[in-house]
């Protein structure tokens, strides 16, 4: 009998727009990329355990620049000595590039007001993020204030912006003004107090205005959502002048949806973390949603080519851990262990290959991992014991030059997967060499070929005169026989010389490497007594290659358990 008894003490918090806001609906991807803001070092930094030092924080702001981001909230500088300090660093030791700004978040009370903009002073760039709650909740258990008394909070706030701002003589500041709980705010109310900050800024094109519309707690679906910010966007004064930003946080999972939406809704920019690090569920994941437009072709102006790095330095100085599995970032997100992903990833790299080599259409693969800094062979194609044929086969291939006939490969692929389920363990690209070279290549016992010389008949049939050393009798035996060819005579030759008899079924050579040098590897099937053996020869000459390939497989069936 199910315990979750009690859903009827939860009701629905949010409120839908006073008319129908669908026009978002209508869109089928987005077309460009946001602005981007990185609240890695403010709202993630308030989610860790242990934040980040100044040292940390300084790291982590580098990389911020390197990925390409040009506005960073890099605190609350009222908030704390350290939060104030790593501000006055970037401004004193110019660390802050010409084209990006900085964001510092404050509260609408006026000695928090006064504090941050000290924390700015002599900043070529900044914004300053101004922010009051406004939801019912908190309206009435929180604040227990009036909507009236909330907008005055917002607007007294605004003024004091204004004010210091002229005080200090910083007039390249830009303003940002956040409803904090907008969805849990009436999106009439939302917008009253909207408007009422905007008519104390006054945005210009030259000096636009930031208002940022939260989901500072995910409470819907995110087509609400989206008909919320569509409604704002509708009916928001002086419009063109402003910027209108979300910061969605993740409490059911859907900050990534709610941002793909909103932007559909007429939104400009985003405010998330790199992984999503953030309070509670935390923030939008930057990484996935930028992706994310990258995979539908929309250059997203953020340059995530290096994802290895990037989440090296994220988990070292947050020490927070990217999940193995998180969209496009994760260790594993590439990974095909099963065997039939494998061979679809297989074969749809070598389609695109030969067909289509400047699109991107592989199966199971949504993203070339070589964008992000990853490599085919150690992170696509893993083997463990629910791998096929073909992502062996592929592995391989990619890393050692073997091109398995088809049927060696299935039964190379029962060879590995038998060793990985009794390991219990993935095995590594040279394990599976590894496998391979004991399984197949160039074997010496009990038969072992030292020399062959071909004498060409007039009949066009090739005579083989074989020097063949037995380990199992430990004697050299000396054979010659006829053949359709070089290495048919030598087959005759062995039979002859073991007393056995097989039929030559397979035999497939290339070269390992395209130059002259090059090793030639041949691949040989024989059937003896109904079972098929196969073998494997590697040598500079194809037709050594191929003799010792066939006495690979002539050995093999001596194998008791091959």
């Amino acid at each position: 009998m199910a315990n979750m008894k009690h859903a009827d003490k939860y009701k629905r918090g949010y409120y839908m727009p006073p008319y129908e806001c669908l026009d978002w609906a209508k869109k089928e991807y987005i077309d460009h990329a946001p602005s981007w803001c990185s609240v890695d070092l403010r709202d993630g930094n308030q989610a860790l355990i242990i934040p980040m030092s100044l040292d940390e924080k300084l790291e982590f702001y580098k990389k911020l620049l390197e990925i390409g981001f040009k506005e960073i909230e890099i605190g609350f500088p009222a908030a704390s000595e350290t939060e104030y300090e790593f501000c006055r660093t970037l401004i004193e030791k110019n660390m802050i590039p010409k084209d990006v700004r900085i964001q510092v978040l404050t509260q609408s009370r006026e000695h928090i007001i006064k504090k941050t903009f000290e924390a700015i002073k002599g900043c070529d760039n900044a914004i300053v993020h101004l922010y009051n709650s406004t939801s019912v909740a908190q309206r009435e258990q929180v604040f227990r204030k009036s909507k009236e008394e909330i907008i005055e909070i917002a607007v007294s706030g605004a003024k004091l912006c204004k004010q210091y701002r002229e005080e200090f003589g910083e007039n390249n500041i830009i303003f940002e003004y956040s409803p904090e709980s907008f969805t849990g705010t009436e999106p009439e109310f939302a917008l009253e107090i909207v408007n009422a900050v905007l008519d104390v800024w006054q945005p210009t094109k030259e000096k636009p205005v930031i208002i940022n519309l939260p989901v500072t707690v995910e409470m819907s679906l995110p087509h609400v959502y989206a008909s919320q910010i569509e409604y704002m966007c509708k009916n928001m004064k002086y419009r063109e002048n402003v910027i209108v930003s979300l910061h969605p946080h993740n409490d059911r999972g859907c900050g990534v949806a709610d941002s793909e939406l909103g932007l559909l809704a007429g939104a400009d920019r985003i405010e998330g973390t790199c992984f999503g690090n953030g309070e509670r569920t935390g923030n939008v994941d930057i990484v996935t949603l930028a992706l994310n437009m990258y995979t539908h072709g929309v250059d997203p102006q953020l340059d995530f080519s290096d994802m290895p790095s990037l989440v090296e330095v994220y988990e070292r100085v947050t020490r927070m851990k990217v999940n193995m599995r998180s969209p496009y970032a994760g260790s594993l997100v590439f990974a095909a262990f099963s065997g039939s992903h494998q061979d679809a990833i297989a074969k749809g790299m070598k389609w695109r290959e030969e067909k289509d080599p400047a699109h991107w259409t592989v199966p199971y693969l949504p993203l070339d991992p070589k964008d992000v800094g990853r490599e085919y062979d150690g992170d696509v194609i893993r083997i463990n014991s629910q791998s096929g044929k073909g992502g062996i086969g592929f592995l391989l291939q990619k890393q050692y030059g073997y091109t398995l006939p088809k049927k060696m490969a299935e039964d190379f692929g029962y060879a590995v997967k038998s060793v990985s389920d009794h390991k219990h363990a993935e095995l590594q690209p040279a394990e599976i060499y590894d496998i391979f070279k004991a399984r197949y290549l160039n074997k010496k016992q009990p038969c072992e070929v030292t020399e062959a010389h071909y004498v060409q008949n007039k009949d066009d049939t090739i005579t083989a005169k074989v020097t063949a050393t037995l380990s199992e009798t430990g004697k050299t035996v000396y054979r010659e026989s006829d053949g359709n060819g070089r290495l048919n005579a030598v087959a005759n030759a062995l039979k002859d010389a073991l007393g056995i008899d097989f039929v030559l079924e397979t035999y497939e050579e290339h070269a390992l490497e395209r130059h002259s040098n090059s090793e030639a590897v041949s691949y040989i099937s024989i059937v003896r007594d109904g079972k098929t053996y196969w073998g494997a020869g590697r040598h500079s000459d194809i037709i050594v290659s191929g003799v010792r390939a066939l006495v690979s497989a002539i050995n093999n069936s001596y194998n008791t358990e091959y």
